[in-house]
């Protein structure tokens, strides 16, 4: 490894480079103004990406005959950009991104990554984002790494030596914390009914935000849960504390908290530093089917834009606008049916901000099916839960119709008869 400062490192990317940054908290800011600096030299640079936390000034509309983004995520830092054609979505499951670097589908000439320091025998951690970055680091032409006294050194597969790296920056900064909005009513009553949904001894996935959060909140009381997630937030550490998470009736790293990043306060980086008992992993087998199925009661939990009567789930678009990503959702959602006792749940709220229903005839022109009605099982909002697995269409349109919003009850019945 060399040390350089940030404009030295990234002189050395080349035009029509294919560059990655380091996902979601782990993203190199430093490194990423740098490339900016650098952006009057450079024409047709493809940035490849998961979602990443802080300002994406690389696609930014200035910015686009400098580089183009290809995102697997759709974040709010590039969100603007896709919908206005400057960015683009590639449609694909999390747990396949590592072979588009490994098969060479999308060979990598530059990386972008965050490392703890080294230890004493020369290794760095990829810290809170080993994700797609794993697979990554073993095909890029060109490493380049920000090293950063705040980012937690963690167990399992995200350690590179010092001789992989090309070029290193010392530069010290706090990770961006993702700080929850209060919980609602309507969400707590949402929680309430997941939560009645897990068994003890269940393997739990969940995402970040409000209702996973409002879930765990209604755990307290549960027994033996344990982690096997592609993310998880602050919202595991009182139930670890409490000996209610314990990983003990996992089959597949027993006693462990299996994930592939994490997000959130400085206390969840401070929980995971050096904790032998969270192991941070490749997502091409954290997200791996066959492996989520050996758990018992996997129970996964994943929300929706939008949902028809037929149990279609739309979870990355609004209509034609690209909104999010597929990520792990159908990974989990298969292998939560899969395993033994497991439960496969969407949790969406029953309308959305401006009073439409999240519950549908029929999805908006342009939707995106994530989840195929052949997938469905648990949809559950404030006002219920719908169990459509081995329903047909009109059972599942009565089951769904009745975990509606009450004033949208009445068209949904009568655009039912269609169908």
């Amino acid at each position: 490894m060399q040390l350089a400062t940030p404009y030295q490192a990234l002189s050395h990317v080349k035009s029509h480079d294919r560059l990655f940054i380091h996902s979601v908290a782990a993203a190199p800011h430093c490194l990423i103004d740098a490339l900016i600096m650098h952006a009057e030299r450079l024409q047709d640079v493809e940035i490849v990406q998961l979602h990443t936390e802080g300002p994406a000034p690389y696609a930014s509309p200035e910015m686009a005959n400098h580089f183009k983004v290809n995102a697997f995520f759709v974040g709010d830092n590039i969100r603007k950009a896709v919908q206005e054609g400057r960015a683009e979505y590639m449609p694909v499951f999390l747990s396949e991104v590592p072979q588009l670097f490994r098969k060479g589908i999308l060979p990598v000439q530059v990386a972008l990554i965050q490392v703890s320091p080294p230890d004493k025998h020369g290794y760095c951690s990829l810290g809170v984002s080993v994700d797609v970055t794993k697979s990554v680091i073993e095909h890029a032409e060109l490493i380049i790494a920000q090293i950063n006294i705040h980012m937690p050194v963690t167990h399992g597969d995200g350690f590179i030596h010092v001789d992989s790296i090309d070029y290193g920056i010392i530069h010290n900064e706090e990770l961006p914390e993702y700080t929850p909005s209060p919980i609602t009513d309507i969400q707590m009553s949402i929680g309430k009914n997941v939560a009645s949904l897990i068994e003890d001894g269940a393997t739990l996935q969940m995402g970040i935000g409000a209702i996973p959060d409002a879930v765990l909140t209604h755990l307290d009381h549960h027994k033996h849960l344990g982690i096997h997630t592609e993310m998880f937030s602050d919202g595991v550490i009182p139930l670890v504390e409490k000996g209610v998470i314990d990983g003990s009736k996992k089959v597949v790293h027993p006693g462990k908290i299996v994930t592939g990043f994490v997000m959130g306060s400085r206390k969840l980086y401070e929980f995971v530093h050096d904790n032998p008992s969270v192991v941070f992993l490749d997502i091409a087998y954290v997200n791996d089917t066959n492996v989520i199925r050996r758990n018992p009661k996997v129970t996964a939990i994943n929300s929706a834009i939008e949902i028809d009567l037929t149990g279609q789930i739309c979870a990355d678009s609004i209509g034609k606008k690209i909104y999010s990503g597929v990520g792990g959702q159908m990974d989990f959602i298969r292998g939560a049916s899969l395993s033994e006792g497991g439960k496969p749940i969407i949790a969406i709220q029953s309308t959305t901000s401006s009073g439409e229903s999240k519950i549908v005839s029929t999805l908006k022109p342009g939707s995106g099916v994530v989840t195929t009605r052949a997938h469905a099982h648990f949809i559950v909002s404030e006002y219920g839960i719908a169990d459509v697995y081995g329903k047909n269409i009109k059972q599942r349109c009565k089951a769904l119709i009745d975990i509606a919003h009450p004033k949208h009850r009445e068209q949904l019945e009568r655009e039912s008869f269609s169908l």
